[in-house]
C-alpha cells in the first residue's frame, strides 16, 4: 500500500515550505520502505509457522502408525519437504506464479528456476504451501508404500499438479483467481480459497484418495467378509503433539495468506486468527462428544482429527467470515468429517490418517461453506481491488445471490477432475510397473528393519526382533499375497498374525 496519497503531499509540502517537495518525496520513500520490511518480516514469519507444520505432520504420522512403520514414515515426511524444495524451483513455482507476454489463466510460463525473479520472500512463502499439500498425501499410503513411489509422486505433485492448481486461484492471471488483473472474474468475484481448502487440502486430499484405493488396504484391515478391522497406531502421544504443533503452524497458514498486516490488512488478520481457532475448536469439541455417544470413548485421535477437520474447512473462508459463522463452520464440519469416516471403510477404502476424509471431504465443504455465510463487506475489505462501484457477489444466506456459491462449485469440480487426470494415471501407472507396494513379506515384518535398517526404538528392537521373523509370522504368506491381489483370502489369520504382533 502506499502511504502518501495526493492530498497528503500537498498539506505536507505547503507545512514544511520551499523545500516541502523534496522533503515529502524523502519522508514517503521511507515510510514505504518501512511498510515493506513490517510485510516481508511479516510473510517470512509466517513461512516459518507453515513450514512448522512438518515437524507437525511429521509427529501425527508417526503416531497413526504402528512403531515397526515409524521410521518409514518419518523418512517421507523429510522426503517431502527436500525433493519438493527441489520440483518447487525448478519448476513448480513457475507453473504457479511465472509471468510474461504469454501469460495466461491455465499455467505459469516464466522464472523457472528463479530465472529473472528475486521476490525471495513469496518463493518461500509459497513453498512451504507446496510441501505441506504432499505431506497430506503421504499419511493416505502409509505402511504399504515402496520408497520410490513417494519420491516420483512427492516430486509430481509438487512440481506440476499442485503449481496448476494454485495458479488458477492464487496468481493475479488465473482464470478462477479473485483478484485477477484484468477484473474479469469468474461470476464477478472469482473463487475465495484464503489458504487453500481446495488448492491445498482438496488436492492432497484427492491425490491420497487415488493412492489409497489403487495401491488397496493394508494386510489385516478388512476380514474375509469385508468388515472393517482397526489397526491401531502405537502412539496417542505423538497424535496429540503433532496436532498442537499443526495448530500453531496454522497461524502462519492461515493469517499470513493475507501477505500484509499493514493498514486495514491488521484488522483481516485478527479475524483470520480468531476464525481459525473458532472454527477447529469447535470442529473437535463436536467429535469428542459424538465419538463418546457412539463409541462410548473419549477418544484423543478422532478429536486431534476433528480438530484439524475444522481448520481445514476455514482455511477458505477465515478473511470473509464472522466469527459466529467460524463456530457453525466448525460444527457442520465434524459431521461431515465423521460421515465420511463411516462411510469409506464400506468401500474397503484404507486411510491410516484419514486425509482424504480430512482434507478432501472436509476441504471441500469449507469452500461450499465460503459461499453461503461470506461477508460482503469483509470481502471488499480483504479484496482491495473490490468496491461498491461494482457488483460483488456474496454468501447466499446474506442475499448475496448464487453467483458465489456457483463460483465454489466450478471450483471443486475441476479441482476434483485435475486431481483424478494426473494423479490417478500416474499412482496407476506405478502400480502396474510393481514401484507401488512393498511385498507382503515386508509390510509383515515393518518397513523399518525391513528397508531403513532397524527400528525407531532401539529397546524395541532387541525386543521384538525374534518376533518380527518367526516362522508363524509369515505362515499365510500366499493368504497374504492374495489379498494385496484383492483376492479374499481367509483374512482372518492375517489380522490374527498382525494382531500378535500390533504394536512392532
Amino acid at each position: 500500500m502506499s502511504f502518501c496519497s495526493d492530498v497528503f503531499r500537498a498539506n505536507f509540502s505547503s507545512a514544511v515550505g520551499a523545500n516541502g517537495p523534496a522533503a515529502t518525496d524523502l519522508l514517503c520513500t521511507e515510510l514505504q520502505s518501512l511498510a515493506d520490511g513490517v510485510d516481508t518480516g511479516f510473510l517470512l514469519f509466517s513461512a516459518y509457522l507453515v513450514f512448522s507444520m512438518q515437524i507437525g505432520f511429521a509427529m501425527l504420522c508417526a503416531g497413526f502408525v504402528r512403531a515397526k512403520n515409524a521410521l518409514n514414515i518419518l523418512l517421507t515426511n523429510v522426503l517431502d519437504a527436500a525433493a519438493g524444495a527441489v520440483s518447487y524451483y525448478l519448476f513448480g513455482f513457475a507453473f504457479a506464479y511465472g509471468t510474461g507476454k504469454n501469460a495466461n489463466g491455465f499455467i505459469g510460463v516464466s522464472n523457472f528456476a528463479m530465472h529473472e525473479f528475486t521476490d525471495y520472500r513469496t518463493w518461500i512463502f509459497q513453498w512451504s504451501f507446496a510441501i505441506a499439500c504432499a505431506g497430506i498425501t503421504s499419511g493416505s499410503i502409509a505402511e504399504r508404500t515402496k520408497f520410490q513411489a513417494y519420491l516420483i509422486y512427492s516430486s509430481f505433485l509438487t512440481g506440476f499438479v499442485y503449481p496448476v492448481v494454485s495458479h488458477w486461484v492464487w496468481s493475479a492471471d488465473g482464470w478462477a483467481c479473485a483478484y485477477k488483473a484484468d477484473g474479469n472474474y469468474l461470476f464477478d468475484v472469482g473463487v475465495i480459497d484464503l489458504a487453500g481448502s481446495g488448492v491445498v487440502h482438496m488436492v492432497g486430499g484427492l491425490a491420497g484418495f487415488w493412492a489409497a484405493t489403487i495401491e488397496g488396504p493394508r494386510l489385516g484391515r478388512f476380514d474375509k467378509g469385508g468388515k472393517s478391522l482397526e489397526i491401531r497406531g502405537h502412539s496417542g502421544t505423538l497424535v496429540v503433539l503433532g496436532t498442537f504443533l499443526l495448530w500453531f503452524g496454522w497461524y502462519g497458514f492461515n493469517p499470513g495468506s493475507q501477505l500484509s498486516i499493514i493498514g486495514a490488512n491488521s484488522v483481516v488478520v485478527g479475524r483470520i486468527a480468531v476464525c481459525t481457532t473458532l472454527s477447529g475448536a469447535a470442529s473437535a469439541v463436536t467429535t469428542l462428544f459424538a465419538r463418546r455417544y457412539t463409541d462410548g470413548h473419549w477418544t484423543v485421535q478422532d478429536s486431534c482429527n476433528g480438530l484439524l477437520a475444522g481448520f481445514a474447512a476455514i482455511t477458505a473462508g477465515a478473511h470473509v467470515l464472522e466469527p459466529w459463522a467460524a463456530v457453525l463452520c466448525g460444527f457442520c464440519t465434524a459431521w461431515v468429517f465423521l460421515g465420511l469416516c463411516k462411510l469409506m471403510p464400506r468401500f474397503r477404502y484404507d486411510d491410516p490418517l484419514e486425509a482424504f476424509q480430512l482434507h478432501g471431504g472436509c476441504g471441500a465443504f469449507g469452500l461450499l461453506f465460503v459461499g453461503l455465510l461470506a461477508k460482503k463487506e469483509f470481502i471488499l475489505e480483504a479484496y482491495s481491488g473490490k468496491d461498491d462501484s461494482t457488483p460483488t457477489p456474496y454468501g447466499l444466506f446474506y442475499g448475496g445471490g448464487g453467483k458465489l456459491f456457483a463460483a465454489q462449485i466450478i471450483d471443486i469440480l475441476v479441482i476434483a477432475g485435475w486431481v483424478s487426470a494426473t494423479m490417478g494415471p500416474l499412482f496407476f501407472l506405478l502400480h502396474k510397473a510393481g514401484w507401488l507396494r512393498v511385498s507382503p513379506d515386508v509390510e509383515i515384518a515393518g518397513m523399518d528393519v525391513s528397508k531403513h535398517g532397524g527400528s525407531a526404538y532401539h529397546d524395541h528392537e532387541r525386543e521384538a526382533g525374534v518376533r518380527l521373523y518367526a516362522p508363524a509370522e509369515f505362515r499365510n504368506r500366499q493368504n497374504a499375497q492374495e489379498e494385496v491381489d484383492g483376492k479374499k483370502g481367509t483374512g482372518g489369520s492375517i489380522q490374527a498374525t498382525l494382531q500378535g504382533n500390533e504394536q512392532v
